[in-house]
């Protein structure tokens, strides 16, 4: 059976080096060119149970973005393939919903193979992620698919309402002027809920107003975070 497969990143050059890997590979798929935030989210409308290839870190993508797509389209299966990152971010990908993770530096055979354990349902990380990880002293075993704990948290309602903000994907801008607050207030009520909830970027935010059922799926606004 043939599958979709959605090439998501800004640069061109990356999407299409990606298509000529794919296009002689074994893998039976159809490939679609991503090339902003917007195109993923059609695409996605279109058909959702696909294979995203992705570099979260590139314009116009995010992993605010993942957390978001990973809680409508529960089919939807995303490989990871990014320059050089921190084992911190790495965690944090795998806690907003990749299944697999390799670098850009990686052979055509290990981007091919990245894929194929993906459409199984095997989680796949190229050699280099696993070499890093267990160097940054992080068991990649042990991260899981939205595993952050949120028990202890406690929230003013404030609070609460401001994360449900950047769930939807206002900037702070937007929502000092929804609430007639200073972006400087703004700011700060975004460090206290982060210091609160134990996580160091709104990707742990976006994932607490999921866990939380503050917002639904259907809320996301899919916008950029600024």
């Amino acid at each position: 059976m043939t599958k979709q497969i959605l090439i998501a990143d800004s640069s061109e050059l990356v999407r299409r080096g990606l298509k000529a890997i794919l296009k002689s590979s074994p893998i039976d798929c159809d490939l679609v060119d991503i090339d902003s935030n917007s195109t993923l989210i059609n695409s996605l409308k279109k058909n959702s149970n696909s294979i995203l290839v992705i570099d979260y870190t590139s314009s116009g993508f995010s992993l605010d973005d993942i957390v978001r797509i990973k809680s409508k389209y529960k089919n939807l299966f995303i490989v990871a393939i990014t320059p050089y990152i921190n084992a911190n971010t790495i965690v944090q990908a795998i806690r907003a919903g990749v299944e697999s993770h390799i670098k850009k530096e990686c052979s055509a055979n290990e981007i091919i193979e990245s894929i194929q354990e993906t459409i199984k349902g095997n989680k796949f990380y190229c050699s280099d992620i696993v070499l890093q990880m267990k160097n940054e002293s992080v068991d990649i075993n042990n991260v899981e698919f939205n595993s952050l704990s949120f028990d202890e948290a406690t929230l003013t309602e404030r609070e609460l309402q401001i994360i449900q903000f950047i769930a939807e994907g206002y900037t702070n801008s937007q929502i000092a002027a929804v609430l007639y607050i200073s972006n400087h207030t703004v700011n700060t009520h975004r460090k206290n809920i982060m210091k609160k909830l134990n996580v160091n970027n709104t990707v742990g935010i976006v994932m607490y107003a999921v866990k939380t059922e503050l917002v639904s799926p259907n809320q996301f606004s899919f916008n950029s975070q600024s």
